[in-house]
């Protein structure tokens, strides 16, 4: 299509009426031909990819040349068995790969875009996926632009398209922009594209491409290839599990010589070496992070909370700050009119005062239902119910133009035709209105604004922001020159948003783990420190910095007391990047909360932004997190959960290494002091043992619920690792622990012979391991305290592994497979207490702990 064409020869190549727009089914036809409004993703490997790509794994390669060697020593029930774990193992990975996916792909469903888009003559909002070329869309300020448009109406447009461009400036757009020869991309000002932002204004666009027709489309094969970033804990895990995969290596690698030098079998010691290598060497750590990261994600989603981007969820453990919106965050978001003053009058109001409430907005009236954001929806309420309807003032009062609202001004203006005349409406923030004003509106009419009008308006003010009242300041001009200079003071509003209960119990928990709570607010200080004091964020006035008071204050002024601020009011958007910044630079880990184009910034500066649902589509693109609810409590919800999940990645790790480290430390001791270096465990075994006790038992801790201690310790270091706090020790103790068990079963067992000691340490290696990941439920607290049932995941897990454990020593086949024999029944009380002695030992060490 001709982007140049006039907007009549767009339309009608669109076959659409700009009033009306497509019918529901004639979009419907178009989307079946044309297909969705979307960019074609990397192409996904299938589970039969999958399945190779876990067989290549080096390490599996090894095992599977080692069967192959026993095959040529006609070894067929060790084939049989080695290549059974391998199919097993490779299954599991597949699965687990396939679950991760799975978990991402339903976040990423949760993080569509959305669009208003006319059809059948009404506005509706659609998902962007579903747009097709005709439809008419409507666009406002933080909307991202879901398809590439032709506008036809615009109001001044500004649109960021730096995606396209590279320049961050955003750019001036026109319906009325035409040129009659092509021009490159940035000059096209009648044109918005796919992807880029409405900064600024307003506009009414036609659907000219879609999906890979549009421009963005055209470079999304780069976009498509990009690798996923991993996140630093990834990182430092994948590294981790180098340095550990070539220490085992050594180590089996001098098990070996060590074996063939106290003349053992060389192909038993072959085969052992390789089984050990293959058990110990963590190379399933990373991917199990991954998937627990990826679930813990989905998990969060369920509570309303979609996290963006992986490196979010472990950060989140970290927040020691949050800084939190007010207006519907702390607040309900419910705005009603408590209180007017007019004419020096509480209680009073005026025509122009309620023709002001009325038409000074952008709120759209369909089926008799407002639509439009809540304090602006609450004021045509009100003059509705004086009766100044704005749908019947609409037929007598022509909308000229609209200055849209900003954070700089704090104000924004409608400018009509009524009459013949032109007459604007202003509202906004009363200091900023108070000094554009000349006069007021009294009882006798209009007449000069004095300096004793000025303090009584303000006196008034404030009253009002004792009682928590957010005031909004109402001004008018009539003869259309300049709107928002030398206007008339008609009046002020009071509004009331309440508390939220739920976030009072949400700031008591921060403070009880350790989160500063600080609000920030583009409300007067005295309706923020009301609000600050029901929610026991902040007591005193001292507590309270306004913007002003901040442009006062040079950087090294503010760093001295920001400890002492709880509440930011009248602030601007560079003062919200200020504060972030001045925290990070105290070493904080801050959460920034917004909703606005304006805090998009701020929320991309902190280190971790958060979006609310019903925001801006350009601050959910700079956020880390996205809340459905805009509730100042799943934020407090959604740290809780990051804490856990990070918690859970712990319990993984730290349970997989110590179980390598006992299964490690048993066979090199065997080989190293037995008897022509008898191993303890034979290959078969090795791998048995690895199969049931590593993959499930990780992922059932990697999948904990919900910690109840979690909230009660101090937020966590972002750079502290993964053995801290007694982590490293642990792991060592416990592994040390689990292999001398081994090697004490398996010297009672050798009383009757080599195949029962072996049978005694192959039972008790694998479950003093299950019994061990209960033990990671919680590093501080007894298992009974927590519950032991409060991971039924990881009960089952743990029953299904001692089950099979058993079932190796009671079924023939299995018996014949396992090289095991049946166990007396004093064998067996030796192989339940040796194996019981790791949860006793880790269960005493708590109690001495504490």
């Amino acid at each position: 299509m001709d982007k140049m064409k006039n907007t009549y020869e767009v339309l009608r190549e669109c076959k659409v009426n700009v009033a009306t727009g497509l019918s529901a089914y004639e979009a419907a036809k178009r989307l079946r031909q044309n297909g969705t409004n979307e960019l074609e993703s990397k192409k996904k490997p299938t589970m039969v990819q999958l399945f190779i790509e876990q067989l290549l794994e080096p390490m599996v390669l090894i095992l599977l040349a080692a069967s192959v060697l026993s095959l040529f020593m006609k070894e067929y029930l060790d084939v049989a068995m080695i290549v059974a774990v391998v199919i097993v193992n490779a299954l599991i990975g597949v699965i687990q790969e396939y679950k991760a996916e799975q978990a991402m792909e339903a976040l990423q469903e949760l993080t569509r875009p959305k669009a208003f888009v006319k059809r059948d003559g009404l506005i509706h909002e659609v998902e962007a996926r579903e747009l097709v070329v005709g439809d008419i869309v409507l666009l406002e300020a933080g909307n991202r632009v879901p398809a590439d448009l032709r506008l036809i109406e615009s109001r001044n447009l500004k649109v960021e398209e730096s995606l396209l461009t590279g320049e961050s400036e955003a750019v001036e757009k026109s319906h009325e922009w035409y040129c009659e020869k092509p021009v490159e991309l940035q000059e096209q000002k009648n044109m918005v594209f796919m992807s880029t932002f409405v900064t600024y204004g307003s506009a009414l666009g036609v659907v000219v491409a879609c999906g890979m027709d549009s421009e963005v489309g055209k470079v999304a094969a780069i976009l498509r290839d990009t690798k996923e970033e991993k996140t630093p804990l990834q990182k430092r895990l994948a590294q981790l599990s180098k340095l550990l995969g070539i220490g085992a290596l050594a180590i089996c690698l001098l098990m070996f010589l060590v074996g063939v030098l106290r003349k053992a079998e060389l192909l038993d010691m072959l085969m052992l070496s390789i089984s050990l290598a293959v058990a110990a060497i963590p190379e399933g750590l990373p991917a199990v992070v991954t998937i627990v990261l990826a679930l813990g994600m989905q998990r969060m989603s369920r509570h309303h909370a979609i996290v963006r981007k992986l490196h979010a969820v472990e950060t989140l453990g970290s927040v020691s700050v949050i800084c939190s919106d007010k207006t519907g965050t702390l607040t309900q978001n419910q705005m009603r009119v408590e209180e007017t003053y007019c004419a020096s009058a509480f209680g009073s109001t005026s025509t122009h005062l309620l023709l002001g409430l009325a038409l000074c907005n952008e709120v759209h009236i369909q089926d008799e239902q407002l639509i439009g954001e809540p304090t602006e929806t609450a004021l045509v309420e009100y003059a509705r119910s004086k009766g100044y309807d704005k749908r019947s003032l609409s037929k007598m009062y022509t909308l000229v133009d609209t200055i849209a609202f900003d954070s700089a001004r704090k104000m924004m203006t409608s400018v009509y035709r009524h009459q013949g005349e032109i007459i604007s409406f202003t509202k906004g923030a009363v200091e900023q209105i108070l000094k554009r004003c000349t006069h007021i509106e009294k009882e006798n009419g209009i007449v000069s604004l004095q300096e004793m009008d000025r303090k009584q308006i303000m006196q008034a003010m404030e009253t009002m922001g004792k009682q928590a009242y957010r005031t909004i300041a109402v001004a008018m001009k009539k003869d259309g020159q300049m709107p928002e200079q030398h206007m008339i003071f008609i009046g002020l509003v009071a509004m009331i948003d309440p508390p939220r209960k739920e976030a009072k119990e949400a700031i008591a928990l921060c403070h009880k783990a350790g989160i500063s709570v600080r609000m920030i607010t583009g409300d007067h200080p005295l309706t923020a420190l009301a609000i600050a004091r029901k929610l026991k964020i902040a007591e005193k006035e001292e507590e309270v910095c306004s913007g002003s008071m901040l442009d006062e204050m040079n950087d090294a002024a503010f760093a001295q007391q920001i400890d002492r601020f709880r509440v930011f009011a009248r602030v601007t958007p560079a003062h919200k990047v200020r504060i972030v910044e001045q925290l990070q630079k105290r070493g904080e880990v801050v959460a920034m909360s917004g909703d606005g184009v304006n805090d998009a910034p701020s929320v991309k500066k902190a280190d971790i932004g958060i979006a609310m649902g019903k925001g801006s589509d350009v601050c959910k693109q700079a956020s880390d997190l996205i809340l459905s609810d805009d509730n100042f409590s799943l934020i407090v919800r959604a740290v809780e959960e990051g804490r856990t999940i990070y918690a859970n990645i712990c319990k993984a790790v730290l349970y997989l290494l110590s179980c390598n480290l006992g299964e490690i430390m048993a066979l090199f001791l065997s080989v190293l002091l037995m008897p022509r270096g008898t191993a303890v465990l034979c290959a078969i075994q090795i791998l048995w043992v690895n199969m049931v006790t590593d993959a499930l038992p990780a992922l059932a801790l990697g999948v904990d619920p919900l910690d109840r201690f979690v909230m009660e310790e101090a937020p966590r270091h972002p750079k502290e690792s993964l053995f801290a706090h007694g982590g490293g020790l642990f792991t060592v103790l416990n592994g040390m622990l689990i292999g001398t068990m081994t090697l004490v079963a398996f010297r009672y067992g050798m009383n009757r012979s080599l195949l029962c000691a072996q049978t005694m340490a192959f039972m008790v290696l694998s479950i003093s391991q299950l019994f061990h990941a209960m033990n990671l439920t919680s590093f501080t607290h007894s298992i009974w305290e927590v519950g032991i049932a409060k991971n039924r995941w990881l009960l089952l897990t743990v029953c299904f592994g001692i089950a099979l454990q058993v079932c190796t020593v009671l079924i023939p086949a299995l018996r014949m497979l396992l090289k095991t024999v049946l166990l007396e029944m004093n064998e067996w009380i030796v192989v339940m207490l040796a194996s019981l002695l790791v949860i006793a030992v880790n269960e005493i060490s708590k109690w001495a702990a504490r």
